[in-house]
């Protein structure tokens, strides 16, 4: 998808399966593999969402995900936890977890929950997508005008998602690069203006409205 996802598991070779998924998925991700980073960049970094180990060394996630609540972060949060620990879900729950997962899990099903508690966090029950004769199918990743396939390219696919959830929101152009290029990218706010001109010349011109000095919104 089109957000930037935050991955905290000290486990190295689940952390590159999860993280080669993800972004194969669509998603920017940022990764962490202790507590105390883990942390630092929920308190610093705006994320869509958190997928949260809570057996992390230095500091335990679920430490990190009461410290981030008390903190007013209030990203979604889906808690990976050891099989048979019932406790620890409760606890999760208990302490703001969004979602849990048991280990071992099927990455679809990870992916999946994902997206559903990205749509929940933006008030969008349905995974299909939809602004006047626009529709985006958040699961196939495939946009339709007016009943037409559109091709996108994958960072047009990303800046469209993006808006798409926030119909009628301003969005900036800074935020849009926060949450399509992990914090290693190497960042430059005014490739969005690119991405913005092919939009347009797919969709049509209207579909994407500027609103000058404050950035791009979803026109009605």
């Amino acid at each position: 998808m089109t957000m930037r996802i935050l991955l905290a598991e000290d486990d190295a070779a689940l952390r590159a399966q999860l993280s080669a998924a993800l972004r194969w998925a669509g998603y920017a991700v940022d990764e962490a593999a202790d507590g105390r980073e883990t942390l630092f960049q929920g308190e610093t970094e705006e994320f869509d969402a958190v997928v949260l180990d809570l057996g992390l060394p230095m500091l335990d996630g679920l430490s990190v995900l009461q410290r981030w609540r008390q903190a007013k972060r209030h990203m979604p949060v889906l808690i990976l936890t050891a099989r048979g620990s019932w406790n620890e879900k409760v606890t999760g729950i208990d302490a703001g977890a969004d979602d849990y997962l048991t280990k071992p899990f099927h990455t679809e099903e990870l992916l999946a929950r994902l997206r559903a508690l990205i749509r929940r966090a933006q008030g969008q029950s349905s995974p299909l997508l939809r602004c006047g004769a626009l529709t985006l199918d958040t699961r196939s990743r495939r946009v339709a005008c007016n009943s037409q396939p559109v091709s996108l390219t994958s960072h047009e696919y990303k800046v469209l998602e993006y808006l798409m959830h926030r119909p009628g929101m301003v969005v900036s152009r800074g935020k849009l690069t926060e949450h399509i290029y992990a914090q290693d990218f190497d960042r430059d706010s005014n490739t969005i203006e690119v991405f913005i001109v092919r939009l347009r010349k797919k969709l049509g011109p209207a579909v994407i409205e500027t609103v000058r000095g404050l950035g791009y919104r979803m026109a009605a």
